[in-house]
């Protein structure tokens, strides 16, 4: 029997700021959802950048999820295939994650164990200055089309995912539990408990402290 390759499915992003979240979403689904055999490792990989470089150089199949700038209209779900990935990767970067992630690309290319085959799965952010706040909906559809598409191409090299006849529970999330999209969106204080703009009670405050 051929020996199964090494694969690597992995959710970058920050899931504190909005659609930056969309990368560990979607790889924190997929987990809920589905499972693979021993050589598939799905991995929450946040903001680690350089962290992450190990796991990269292992990999001969790399899946990634990650919010992208294409330049295209919000909530635009848009594939990149090996060597184009790095290159999206790096073009308009919105946040330091993806800084991180390019490096790790970079790194990886330098011992020469870039994986052989890579998948870019992004989605264009609809919102990304919201600190605390979930991913907006044109982007929160996007999560089972971007499953999908990854299950599609890993198929390509024999690799089958198996649907869990029950979905896990969310606390049993590659994340921290805490984080869970549920308790994430449920426990966000209303606008007028915390205001996330520049709350006007302490500008209000500031101003009269320095007159």
């Amino acid at each position: 029997m051929a020996t199964q390759p090494k694969v690597l499915v992995l959710g970058i992003g920050n899931l504190l700021w909005a659609d930056e979240g969309f990368g560990v979403r979607a790889v924190e689904r997929m987990h809920l959802d589905y499972e693979f055999d021993d050589n598939v490792s799905l991995v929450d990989g946040g903001t680690q950048g350089l962290y992450l470089v190990q796991d990269v150089r292992a990999a001969e199949v790399l899946v990634v999820f990650d919010a992208v700038d294409y330049g295209l209209p919000p909530g635009t779900m848009k594939l990149v295939e090996d060597a184009e990935v790095p290159q999206f990767l790096g073009a308009k970067k919105m946040s330091l994650h993806q800084t991180g992630f390019q490096e790790v690309i970079a790194t990886a290319g330098m011992f020469g164990e870039l994986p052989e085959h890579m998948l870019l799965v992004g989605v264009q952010p609809v919102e990304l200055e919201d600190y605390g706040g979930s991913l907006r909906e044109p982007v929160k559809r996007q999560i089972g089309p971007a499953i999908d598409a990854a299950l599609a191409y890993l198929a390509r090299f024999g690799i089958l995912a198996r649907k869990r006849p029950h979905a896990l529970a969310e606390h049993q999330t590659l994340a921290s539990s805490e984080l869970t999209m549920e308790r994430y969106e449920g426990g966000r204080p209303s606008d007028s408990d915390a205001c996330r703009s520049g709350d006007a009670r302490v500008l209000a405050l500031t101003a009269r402290g320095k007159r």
